[in-house]
């Protein structure tokens, strides 16, 4: 389908004679492109968060794309398409019997199309039958033609044919019966117990010029009903209501509905009032439903009224766009703001936990138990503490004589390290976790994330990963130390002896620090980590040293923070996935502002041309319905029409007489 409006199609009806040019929008201002950009933003919206109104803003996005696809952008491209009038009404309302009454023929009839199946039924004058068998309108629907269409029943289906779900298609039924420039869509129930029915219900209305609203004495006060006509008042969508079945006596009922009408903004809309009467070959009197086709026949036959009818009913849709497309953004802004809410308590959890290891790997803490007992082992307290005491020449003279002496305590040592440093690793990932869980879980958004997930602890498998990231480090010492070695000349000999007792010297000066220590810990671990730095600064020298301890500390960080950042991503993956990072309602907010600018630039051009052509194609709808007399509640007892001064209806055998009499001249 092309963007280049489709007014050549065959049927579109031209304007009545006499009645003179009739102004349409064009492309001129922009509207149809901003339209286009506006559909764009909103197909790419992603609201994947629960967060408060999440539910009600996926379902109004649903419908907003499902408006701009199904008629706001078909009907700005395609200006003379047909009016498309859908009936709609709640279960038993009497929808196909109207139908099938206003045309004089069974169009809907049982065992062929409704109600034995949910799809809906579009009935149009055959020559108009190109602007709805393709995908003008109502793209999501697949088409089932029937040849033949009217009473018989037994017309054949062509097209797309028989769908394996019947309620995604669309019914074509040509008829001669209804004019050119007029069509009827009989939609299901918009109650129906079948939620895909209630939908598409809706989405069908969404798509109309004009609504024909079916209720009746039992059922007008229903919530359902009036949430919709609500929805319709509110984008100022062109609406007639049509009570049915009103008994004898009870015209109070219609009083009350008008009532309803008043309060709920549609105190412009037409209602029609048709008395409970026995059905003749399962349709209404003609006199029943005469009402109603008069007030279609100056909709179908009069191009000036259909245009009326389809601007007004196109502006309020737009209006109500721009108003609910802001809306829109707004709810992914929230989208937005829950994900950075989600994604900073991850963050902080673990940047605490990465911090709590640092700190436990640099106060002392972790040179205490297994890791002091194993390192006093190493260096003993013989000739290694005596040569310290009596000066550094004979300590370096020391530090050579036992590293040739390849001491088998140093990968003790190394072990115990790797031990008490996995415990402080593990215990800061499990505390970060269940932070994480519990900030997630008293938030909605995450809340419904964490379902059939395991993320308030760590995985088992955490175990080993922090097991080969602490051996991983431990080599980057050794390697620290080989290299610091091998760049002082003459030492390459002691070092080949030395390098893991360095290496584990180095380790324990890393984790020096005594403030986390007391009593006589701090004098041990103090006397330890002295010891470990002399030795190294005997081979090495202080600024060597300093720069090896800075060195070792930025990796260690490093490596636990590759581990941190592996169990943060537990929890921020499942937002990665869902893309919410991403979404943002700046995009939208911008496409709808452009639209309500477009749409302002649309309606000053087409008052102008309105001006130039001298008509009054863009006045109000209301001032058609009182110029035929049709505001208010009508009620027509069968054989009322000549009391009244009408013409008798039924003065000609044949129902389709009927209808067209009332169009008298085609579209006239």
């Amino acid at each position: 389908m092309t963007d280049k409006p489709d007014d050549v199609a065959p049927g579109a009806s031209d304007p009545a004679p006499g009645t003179g040019p009739v102004a349409e929008p064009g492309d001129g201002t922009g509207l149809t492109g901003a339209l286009e950009v506006l559909r764009a933003r909103l197909g790419a919206l992603r609201l994947p968060l629960e967060t408060s109104g999440a539910e009600a803003a996926r379902t109004e996005l649903r419908r907003a794309t499902d408006q701009l696809d199904d008629y706001l952008l078909p009907r700005l491209r395609s200006q003379k398409a047909p009016l498309l009038v859908v009936v709609g009404g709640s279960t038993g309302a009497g929808k196909s019997t109207l139908v099938n009454s206003i045309l004089g023929e069974r169009v809907t009839q049982p065992g062929v199309l409704r109600p034995t199946t949910k799809a809906p039924v579009l009935v149009h004058h055959p020559l108009d039958v190109r602007w709805f068998s393709t995908d003008r309108v109502l793209p999501g629907l697949a088409r089932h033609t029937v040849s033949g269409g009217g009473a018989s029943g037994s017309g054949a289906a062509s097209g797309s044919g028989a769908p394996s779900e019947p309620s995604r298609t669309l019914r074509l039924v040509p008829s001669d019966s209804l004019p050119k420039g007029l069509a009827l869509l009989d939609a299901p129930d918009i109650d129906s117990v079948d939620t895909a029915n209630r939908e598409l219900a809706a989405q069908l209305l969404g798509a109309a010029d004009l609504w024909l609203f079916v209720t009746t004495s039992a059922r007008y006060a229903d919530a359902v009903p009036w949430d919709l006509l609500l929805q319709a008042s509110g984008r100022k969508a062109q609406v007639a209501m049509v009570l049915d079945r009103v008994d004898p006596g009870a015209e109070a009922t219609a009083d009350d509905l008008r009532d309803m009408m008043v309060e709920h903004g549609l105190a412009d809309s037409p209602l029609f009032v048709i008395a409970e009467a026995e059905l003749v070959d399962g349709m209404l009197p003609e006199e029943g439903v005469a009402e109603v086709s008069r007030w279609l026949t100056g909709l179908g036959g009069d191009a000036r009224a259909r245009q009326r009818v389809i601007s007004a009913t196109r502006d309020g849709v737009v209006d109500s766009l721009v108003l609910r497309a802001a809306e829109l953004a707004d709810a992914a802004d929230a989208q937005h703001a829950a994900d950075a809410r989600l994604r900073h308590v991850v963050d902080r959890a673990y940047a605490d936990a990465v911090a709590q290891v640092t700190a436990a790997t640099s106060d002392g803490a972790l040179l205490r138990g297994e890791v002091l007992a194993r390192w006093q082992d190493f260096v003993g307290t013989g000739e290694f503490f005596r040569a310290v005491e009596e000066g550094i020449g004979r300590f370096r003279d020391a530090v050579s004589g036992f590293f040739r002496g390849k001491p088998k305590e140093a990968p003790q040592v190394e072990q115990a390290i790797a031990h008490g440093l996995e415990s402080v690793v593990l215990d800061a990932a499990e505390e970060a976790a269940e932070r994480s869980y519990q900030a997630w879980r008293g938030d909605a958004a995450g809340a419904a994330l964490l379902e059939g997930l395991e993320l308030s602890r760590t995985p088992a498998a955490l175990r080993a990963e922090v097991g080969g990231q602490i051996r991983g480090w431990q080599g980057d010492v050794l390697e620290l130390v080989r290299e610091q070695g091998e760049s002082k000349r003459g030492r390459a000999r002691a070092l080949s002896f030395g390098v893991n007792g360095l290496g584990v010297a180095l380790m324990i000066f890393v984790f020096a620090s005594t403030g986390g220590l007391t009593g006589i810990e701090v004098g041990i671990a103090g006397g330890s980590a002295v010891l470990a730095q002399r030795l190294l600064e005997a081979v090495f020298g202080e600024d060597a040293v300093r720069r090896l301890a800075v060195q070792a500390r930025d990796r260690l960080r490093a490596r636990i923070q590759a581990v941190m950042d592996g169990q943060a991503a537990r929890y921020t993956a499942q937002l990665d996935a869902l893309g919410s990072a991403e979404t943002n309602g700046a995009g939208v907010r911008a496409a709808a502002d452009a639209v309500g600018s477009a749409a302002s630039a649309e309606r000053q051009a087409r008052r102008a041309a309105d001006a130039d052509a001298g008509t009054d194609a863009g006045a109000p709808t209301e001032d058609l319905t009182e110029s035929r007399g049709l505001r208010g509640v009508h009620v027509r007892p069968a054989g009322d029409n000549l009391a009244k001064g009408r013409p008798d209806l039924g003065e000609e055998p044949g129902r389709k007489g009927f209808w067209r009499r009332l169009f008298g001249e085609g579209d006239r």
